[in-house]
């Protein structure tokens, strides 16, 4: 009691703190005993009139900036994509020339390739999209989710929408296809391709929740994209199709696939 101190003044137990300018803990830059401050608090910058003002913590970059770069890499490149393809097509370009060439150099049928090219038939395709969105709905129901049906019925009409952009966009493009295929149009895009990528692609996102694992969620990912550059290529090796008629399908579907209704969620508990 009585004592001078030459030092800071120190914190007590049950006291509030002087919210005063060069108080401890009021807030301002410097140290009430007139020393330069020794912490980044320091390093604030003032406003135009002078007074100190407080910045948020910073950690890293935001949410919103990186959400907004995953959208446009996964719906803007498919769509220019498929709009650079669709124009070089239409006009005959050198682009698709080239791939004429490419399409020329890679044919040769008689290998197992067919087999590749087959899992993209409506009778080997769908049926394991229908057997997954009828398990991915049961276990849904069972656990007692919200509109268990929803993401399966969005699955089942995003397949059977195929031909409603498929058969329209052959027509339009009127593209000629390989060599070995003979005489007719209507090769662009790829019809079975598209079937493939939406009944595949779509079961993977319908199971996804349902698996705990990471490395297990990754392999299925991996498996999807494997099935389906295997059928892009039987179908291009076989001469069914150019690979432009495949590579635009698969912007297509990688749009459609994109929907909010088949999001993926959190495994299951």
């Amino acid at each position: 009691m009585g004592e001078s101190r030459s030092g800071p003044p120190q914190l007590r137990s049950g006291r509030a703190l002087a919210h005063t300018p060069g108080a401890s803990g009021s807030g301002s830059p410097h140290r009430s005993d007139g020393r330069s401050p020794q912490t980044p608090r320091g390093a604030r910058h003032t406003d135009p009139v002078g007074r100190p003002r407080t910045s948020p913590p910073v950690r890293g970059r935001p949410t919103i900036f990186s959400g907004r770069r995953a959208a446009l890499l996964l719906l803007g490149a498919p769509a220019l994509l498929f709009a650079l393809i669709t124009w070089q097509v239409l006009t005959h370009g050198p682009l698709a020339r080239a791939d004429e060439r490419l399409s020329d150099s890679l044919v040769h049928r008689g290998d197992a390739t067919q087999f590749l090219a087959d899992l993209g038939n409506v009778t080997v395709a769908v049926p394991v999209l229908a057997v997954v969105a009828a398990y991915a709905a049961w276990r849904a129901r069972a656990t007692g989710g919200d509109h268990w049906w929803r993401r399966p019925a969005a699955a089942a009409l995003l397949m059977a929408a195929v031909p409603l952009w498929v058969v329209p966009l052959k027509e339009l493009i009127a593209r000629s296809g390989p060599a070995i295929m003979g005489p007719g149009t209507g090769f662009y895009p790829s019809g079975h391709t598209a079937t493939a990528s939406m009944a595949y692609g779509g079961a993977v996102l319908l199971l996804l929740p349902r698996l705990r694992g990471a490395l297990a969620r990754r392999a299925l990912v991996v498996l999807a994209l494997v099935v389906n550059l295997g059928v892009g290529f039987g179908l291009v090796r076989q001469g069914y199709h150019w690979p432009f008629d495949v590579v635009a399908s698969w912007c297509v579907c990688a749009l459609l696939l994109s929907t909010p209704w088949l999001r993926v969620g959190r495994p299951a508990g």
